[in-house]
């Protein structure tokens, strides 16, 4: 099929290589525009157009999708099928009517559940013991369209943001490819009026640990936040990242370090597996205490 392809971050890279891989004739690559990065703070392009321009692929990356002229140039692609993943731009309604299947968008829930911008987060940090991916054909609404394949995942018990993320993306992926191979004959499923929520897009300013909140809580908390923006505490006026946690055995003051890396909370205590130090990279939480003494509390 002559596809359009959208989509801008890491999670979206897996895709655009499983549509060449399928044969798929590739008319034009849509992401977000390079934007000011790293310490020289020079444009960067995003993982989707370095990729694609190593393909010698056509990229196209416009602001908005308002002009009529960004729409024309759209439309007279002549694509049988958009495929839209993490793209970051709301799609106008002539852009999703111009393809003569429409725009197919790949998300990272089991919709209704977690439309949205944060749906990997927010399963994590909800504490959702399974996730998976929906191919949904899209409408105006946000997420709100029919879907035509899902397929579904349990959420390990440590499981990072950062490690489901991978998982989902290759998923979603395989159930693309399915998807456009068996487009004449799947039939698209309303969603349910029922179990709608929103995966709102994390604000850094929830990173912050409140070591009174009950340890299953906490161990969501850190967990969803990992690796990006990174839960944190304060150890002696340092910021020190939490990047995995378990459930532990214990109970003290909220913040108290009982033992090695285990700290209580509000009700229970967690064990830190990972955790990353101002300025170092994340490391295992027994080789963190081989550089550093913990505080009696942390904050």
């Amino acid at each position: 099929m002559r596809v359009i392809f959208m989509g801008t971050p890491e999670f979206s890279v897996p895709v655009l290589d499983a549509l060449i891989d399928a044969g798929h004739d590739i008319a034009a690559v849509y992401c977000q525009p390079p934007r000011p990065a790293g310490r020289g703070k020079k444009d960067r392009p995003t993982p989707v157009h370095a990729r694609a321009e190593a393909l010698g692929l056509m990229v196209r990356h416009p602001a908005t999708l308002k002009a009529q002229a960004d729409r024309d140039a759209f439309a007279a692609l002549n694509a049988d099928v958009a495929v839209v993943v993490a793209y970051g731009l709301i799609l106008p309604q002539p852009i999703l009517d111009a393809p003569k299947h429409g725009c197919l968008n790949i998300h990272a829930s089991l919709l209704p559940r977690w439309r949205g911008a944060a749906p990997i987060h927010r399963a994590v940090m909800a504490g959702d013991a399974q996730t998976g991916v929906c191919i949904m054909q899209m409408e105006a609404g946000l997420d709100t369209g029919p879907v035509l394949l899902r397929e579904e995942t349990a959420i390990g018990q440590t499981e990072t943001t950062g490690e489901l993320h991978d998982r989902l993306s290759d998923m979603g992926a395989r159930l693309i490819t399915q998807a456009l191979a068996r487009l004449d004959t799947l039939e698209a499923q309303a969603q349910p009026a029922q179990g709608v929520t929103y995966a709102t897009k994390i604000d850094k300013g929830e990173a912050r640990i409140d070591w009174t909140r009950p340890a299953p809580d906490l161990v969501r908390h850190i967990n969803g936040l990992s690796p990006f923006p990174g839960a944190w505490t304060d150890a002696d006026g340092a910021r020190l990242k939490l990047l995995r946690a378990r459930p532990a055995p214990g109970h003290g003051a909220p913040g108290q370090v009982l033992h090695g890396f285990t700290v209580a909370c509000g009700t229970g205590a967690i064990e830190v597996l990972s955790a990353q130090r101002e300025g170092k990279r994340p490391m295992e939480a027994a080789d963190i205490l081989k550089g550093m003494t913990l505080p009696d509390h942390l904050g």
